[in-house]
């Protein structure tokens, strides 16, 4: 088949028309594929990237420090016990040892009202006065009592006498029994004889 001139033109100008259509196709496709929208995308998931990271890193930390103050409160809750324990268990000892302290009492007394030598007052004293003081050390205080007003939170009546003078009315006459407080807390009331 002979094509003549002017059809070998046209199949000429339609290829021509075709290689124009493919160039600017090209065109377009690369304009599309710029690497500008690509560096967006990586930013934006280096950007996403960053942020699930500071907020694991914030959730860590705030468990951490929940986890460290939970631990200090411990530490401190235990180091209270512990010493709670160290103070009731010298209570238990001192309590049993405070009707020693009332025997000396007594036998105090009463070497003053027999009139026995002074040498076996002093050796008495001297004992009396050594245990009195280790138990002080631990905390142990006697209540004075005599002269003070009335008071239920730390004094026991066990009778009303006519009061000596009118300003002992409602007031402690005598102490039967001394009353003791441990580290600030009553460990034994006072009985005691109050004046009406």
């Amino acid at each position: 088949m002979k094509m003549s001139e002017e059809n070998i033109e046209d199949v000429t100008f339609e290829n021509n028309d075709d290689n124009l259509d493919k160039e600017q196709d090209d065109e377009d496709d690369a304009t599309k594929q710029k690497p500008k929208p690509e560096r967006k995308s990586r930013k934006s998931k280096t950007e996403r990237k960053i942020k699930e990271l500071q907020d694991q890193y914030k959730e860590l930390n705030d468990k951490y420090l929940r986890l460290y103050s939970e631990f200090d409160n411990y530490r401190k809750r235990t180091n209270k016990e512990r010493l709670e324990l160290l103070k009731s268990a010298s209570h238990e000892v001192i309590v049993d040892l405070l009707p020693v302290l009332d025997d000396f009492d007594r036998a105090i007394t009463a070497i003053d009202e027999h009139g026995i030598d002074e040498e076996t007052k002093k050796g008495l004293l001297l004992i009396y006065n050594k245990l009195y003081n280790i138990l002080s050390q631990k905390g142990l205080e006697s209540m004075n009592s005599i002269g003070k007003d009335f008071d239920t939170d730390y004094h026991e009546a066990i009778t009303n006498i006519p009061a000596p003078s009118k300003d002992m009315v409602g007031k402690v006459v005598d102490v039967i029994e001394k009353g003791y407080l441990l580290n600030g807390k009553i460990i034994r009331f006072a009985k005691v004889v109050i004046g009406s």
